[in-house]
C-alpha cells in the first residue's frame, strides 16, 4: 500500500513536468504551423508512436469495452488537442495552462450532474469560487494583453470539460484495462479523422513545407506527440486506475506552476490581478476536492 502511494505520486510528478511543458510547445510549434495544423500533427505523430509501442495490447480490450475507448480518444486527446492548439494562438500559453486546472472542479460537476454524486455545501463554494477565479482572469487577462482575443479561453474551458468526462468513463468502465491498451485503442479511433484533419489543413502544401519554422517547429511538435501526449497518455491512464478521479485531476495544479514558469520565461506577462484570479481557482478547486 505504501509503495502504491510513492508510485502514484512519482506519476503525478512527472505528468505534471511533462504536460507542463507542452502549453510552451504547442505555442512554439505555431510560429511555423496554423493551429488546425498543429493539432492534427500532433494526433497523428502520436498515433504512430503509440500504436508502434502498444499495438499488440490491443487484445485487452473486449468488444463492450471499445466504444468506450473510442469515446475517450475523441474527448481526451482529439478535440482538447484541437481547442488548445487555437486558443494558445490567440492567448498566453500561461494563461490557458491556468484556465486548465479546472480540470478538478469540472470532474466534480460532471460527477454531479451526469453521474448523480451527492453535492456538499463545501463543493458547491468551491464551484462559485472556482468560476469566479476563472471570470476574474478572463477579464484581467484582455486587459493586460488588449491585442489577445480573450474569447478564445472559451476554448481551454471546453477541453477541461473533455478531461473531466474523459477521467471519469476511464475510472468507470476502463478500470481494468491496461493503460496502454487504453491509450493505444485510443488513438486507433481518432488517427483517421486526424490524418483528414491534417490533409485538409493544407499541412503537404507547398508553402507550409518550405516555410522558414518549418523544421524548428516540426521538432517541438514531435516532442509534444512523443511525451506531451503518448507518453503521458498511458501514465495518466495508469495513474487514473492507482488512484482517484480527483487525485489524477489534481496534476493540473503542478501543470501550472510549471507553464508558468515557461511563459514568464518566454517573456508572456503576468499581472498581480492574475495571481489572485490564479489563487481563487485554486482556492475553488481545493475547497470542491477537499476531503471532511
Amino acid at each position: 500500500m505504501a509503495q502504491l502511494r510513492q508510485i502514484k505520486w512519482l506519476y503525478l510528478f512527472a505528468l505534471a513536468f511533462i504536460w507542463g511543458s507542452s502549453f510552451i510547445l504547442i505555442k512554439k510549434g505555431l510560429l511555423g504551423f496554423s493551429p488546425l495544423q498543429v493539432a492534427s500533427l500532433r494526433i497523428v505523430l502520436t498515433a504512430i508512436i503509440i500504436l508502434a509501442a502498444g499495438f499488440f495490447s490491443l487484445k485487452r480490450i473486449n468488444r463492450k469495452q471499445w466504444p468506450w475507448v473510442i469515446l475517450t480518444g475523441f474527448i481526451g486527446t482529439f478535440f482538447p488537442a484541437t481547442f488548445f492548439a487555437f486558443a494558445i494562438d490567440e492567448i498566453d500559453s500561461a494563461i490557458a495552462s491556468i484556465l486548465n486546472s479546472l480540470v478538478p472542479l469540472n470532474t466534480i460537476i460532471i460527477g454531479l450532474t451526469v453521474f448523480k454524486l451527492a453535492c456538499t455545501r463545501r463543493q458547491f463554494f468551491g464551484v462559485i469560487i472556482g468560476f469566479l477565479g476563472t471570470l476574474t482572469l478572463i477579464i484581467s487577462g484582455a486587459q493586460l494583453n488588449p491585442d489577445q482575443n480573450y474569447l478564445f479561453a472559451g476554448l481551454v474551458i471546453m477541453a477541461t470539460l473533455c478531461y473531466a468526462f474523459n477521467v471519469n468513463i476511464i475510472k468507470r468502465y476502463l478500470q481494468d484495462v491496461p493503460a496502454i491498451a487504453i491509450a493505444t485503442g485510443n488513438f486507433v479511433g481518432i488517427i483517421v479523422p486526424g490524418l483528414l484533419m491534417l490533409v485538409l489543413s493544407g499541412f503537404f502544401k507547398a508553402e507550409t513545407l518550405n516555410g522558414s519554422f518549418f523544421w524548428e517547429s516540426l521538432a517541438y511538435i514531435f516532442l509534444l506527440a512523443t511525451f506531451g501526449t503518448a507518453l503521458a497518455k498511458v501514465l495518466f491512464n495508469k495513474l487514473v486506475q492507482i488512484s482517484t478521479p480527483v487525485f489524477a485531476s489534481s496534476v493540473t495544479y503542478l501543470i501550472t506552476v510549471v507553464a508558468l514558469g515557461w511563459g514568464i520565461l518566454d517573456g508572456e506577462r503576468f499581472s498581480l490581478i492574475q495571481g489572485l484570479a490564479t489563487t481563487l481557482i485554486f482556492l475553488g478547486v481545493y475547497l470542491s476536492n477537499r476531503k471532511k
